[in-house]
């Protein structure tokens, strides 16, 4: 792939924002027009280390990896309906939650690519078409790896929409009416078709949200903490660290599944402060206090540089002794609760 496009495309997500957006002022997130992160934590890199990290010389895609992958038609998800507790990883930020009555996504993403620049090495590990009816859709940002705007039209305006403030003109824009907008720490309650419910939680990342040179930052990013069917997940989009994990953890305790990214870690230099690398990942579940791990956001998209496949021995490398308490999907996969 020519180096001009994501080049191109990396600057524009450094370029300053349009002065003529909407203002909110309420938000304790918003700071002379756009949304920030809290300023004890890490600055995020400008425009010359883009430069720098993308003109450097890069390893070719790797054509040798595959992706951990099952078949999974959807079936006994059709069937089961949010009935019985399940996960299934999807792909890259894509999991399908079923519990109390509801089928849950978060950061649903069934296209081919992100937006031209990057192209999947697996396919979604379910079919668009082969899922059950979706009754929530949790959305951490607007970077396009986590909001596909063909994922989110097809899945049609039946859905709700939960999503950071500043996110919710963007779905109304498209027809998508049923959505609410949240900043940190703020809840509402959601109901499926069959009668269950959710409680959703927005809670802080260490993160930033970009679609075009024009709205830098003029939406929030966040983590979601789901409560259903007498479970507790916690989701957490696109974080560095050290985020907010340990004040997560203590708001909303017995956290059961934690689904939390482990790829697009290097470089660190530039990374870090939007991107945990596999330790930090590890140090992140410990301060969750949350009982099992499920690693999500790698193996489908090559963001940057790390081998495609390094990231769970990392992973399991760093969690020790508590590497039994990692819940590993493969693309496809589904965890049954009992």
């Amino acid at each position: 792939m020519s180096r001009a496009l994501p080049i191109a495309c990396l600057l524009a997500a450094c370029a300053g924002h349009a002065p003529l957006h909407p203002q909110y002022p309420q938000s304790p997130e918003w700071h002379d027009g756009q949304f920030e992160n809290p300023g004890e934590w890490p600055k995020r890199t400008g425009v010359r280390d883009v430069l720098k990290w993308r003109l450097q010389p890069h390893d070719p895609t790797p054509s040798g990896f595959r992706a951990p992958f099952v078949e999974n038609d959807g079936k006994r998800l059709r069937e089961n309906a949010g009935k019985q507790l399940s996960i299934t990883w999807i792909g890259h930020a894509t999991v399908l939650i079923q519990a109390g009555g509801l089928s849950m996504l978060t950061d649903p993403h069934f296209g081919d690519d992100t937006g031209g620049l990057f192209q999947r090495f697996a396919a979604p590990g379910v079919a668009r078409k082969d899922l059950p009816l979706i009754d929530l859709v949790v959305i951490s940002h607007s970077h396009r790896d986590h909001l596909d705007e063909e994922s989110v039209r097809a899945l049609g305006p039946s859905v709700h929409y939960v999503v950071p403030i500043g996110l919710g003109r963007w779905f109304r824009a498209r027809g998508l009416d049923q959505v609410t907008e949240l900043d940190w720490w703020e809840s509402t309650e959601v109901h499926g078709r069959n009668g269950g419910a959710a409680t959703v939680h927005l809670v802080p990342a260490q993160h930033w949200s970009q679609r075009t040179a024009t709205d830098q930052n003029q939406s929030l990013w966040g983590g979601y903490v789901i409560d259903a069917g007498g479970q507790r997940f916690y989701f957490a989009g696109d974080t560095g660290y050290p985020a907010a994990f340990p004040e997560v953890g203590k708001r909303y305790p017995g956290i059961d599944y934690a689904m939390l990214p482990i790829g697009a870690y290097e470089p660190r230099w530039f990374m870090h402060p939007q991107h945990m690398a596999p330790e930090e990942t590890a140090r992140a579940f410990h301060e969750l206090g949350a009982r099992e791990l499920v690693p999500i956001h790698w193996a489908t998209f090559r963001l940057t540089d790390e081998p495609m496949d390094e990231p769970p021995k990392l992973l399991y490398a760093a969690m020790g002794a508590q590497a039994n308490r990692i819940l590993f999907l493969p693309i496809g996969g589904t965890y049954w609760g009992r």
